[in-house]
């Protein structure tokens, strides 16, 4: 029991983490074209976070059953994929780096449990799920963010240009709340969902193990037979997200809304629209994107399309750097902690 209630608060953690860590996937084009305040941007990202993060479930399967043999995945394999991610994501947080919540938590999950199978790479799930569910995504959305979002871009050029810049301003600073909050909303269905999968996960092997079978009767609520995502899951994974969110993200939104390139309400609205499209389709079929990775890319295709030499490509050469190493650095920790758990 003491190792499922590590698992939930190191999820909770995490969650949190990820709140504050990918705050900036939805607000930070809102806020560098101020559109709104800081302080609005957040509460807004906040709200509809916790209302993205109540529908669906597609995705909190792919994570929990999807990826690895969940015979071989006991309690402690959960709770070191869990801290492998928090780690990683802490680290690059202090960085300012935009990378993956959601690879951090399956690059720790699949370490993990190859640790647990003693090096046997059957355990995890590659054709089934690691390749058609997060490596492919993983080179496709970026791709489809930075072409789409430049195609959404040098479309809405020829629409407008005979327009008033000023029209054009005050046009798209009110429909820039609209794609913000939807980039929310879609953030919500898709990250949230993972960490409601690993909960679920601990629940399900520890049901499978018997560690609830004498506990008292008020705690059957924890038994789950079945890979189901409980209700009080759902609600806490939830409203977790959301209060992280409301912790924002400075370093990152500085990264994303400034760094790589100046934006004006039109090009902020490209981008959130066209990541938000990705991502909601994404979390329809269950696939667990990284939104970091969408939302970067749509804005460097905005930005392309505005004017290719004023994108700052130096500050992009890092957070590839960041996508890149995620997956394999978070499934190291994860191994090595599984491991040295093992040992002990």
């Amino acid at each position: 029991m003491f190792t499922f209630c590590s698992v939930v608060v190191a999820a909770i953690i995490f969650e949190y983490s990820n709140g504050f860590h990918d705050a900036a996937n939805a607000i930070a084009t809102v806020v560098s074209t101020r559109v709104l305040t800081p302080r609005k941007a957040i509460a807004m990202a906040a709200f509809f976070n916790l209302t993205g993060a109540l529908f669906g479930g597609a995705v909190a399967s792919t994570i929990g059953k999807g990826l690895v043999d969940t015979n071989i995945v006991t309690m402690t394999t959960v709770l070191c994929a869990v801290i492998a991610a928090f780690v990683w994501n802490v680290t690059t947080w202090w960085f300012g780096l935009p990378s993956s919540s959601s690879h951090a938590l399956i690059g720790g999950l699949c370490g993990a449990a190859l640790a647990a199978a003693r090096g046997d790479w059957s355990v995890i799930k590659w054709n089934a799920g690691v390749w058609p569910k997060v490596v492919v995504p993983m080179i496709t959305s970026p791709l489809a963010g930075f072409i789409f979002g430049g195609l959404l871009m040098f479309l809405l050029f020829l629409a407008l240009h005979r327009f008033t810049p000023h029209f054009v301003q005050s046009l798209f600073g009110k429909l820039q709340i609209f794609s913000a909050a939807w980039m929310a909303h879609s953030h919500g269905t898709n990250d949230a969902q993972k960490t409601m999968g690993i909960i679920t996960l601990a629940l399900f092997t520890g049901t499978k193990a018997g560690r609830f079978d004498h506990l008292p009767a008020w705690l059957d609520f924890l038994k789950t037979p079945v890979f189901v995502l409980p209700k009080w899951v759902i609600v806490l994974c939830a409203v977790t997200m959301a209060v992280g969110t409301a912790a924002g993200g400075w370093r990152i939104i500085r990264t994303l809304g400034h760094r790589m390139v100046k934006l004006q309400p039109v090009h902020g609205f490209a981008a959130e629209t066209t990541a938000a499209i990705i991502i909601q389709s994404a979390s329809y079929y269950g696939i667990p994107l990284s939104t970091t990775h969408v939302i970067s890319t749509s804005i460097m295709g905005v930005g392309a399309v505005k004017r290719f030499s004023g994108m700052k490509w130096t500050v992009v050469e890092r957070i590839i750097w960041a996508w890149l190493f995620t997956l394999p650095a978070s499934g190291l920790i994860g191994y090595a902690l599984e491991r040295a758990a093992a040992a002990l």
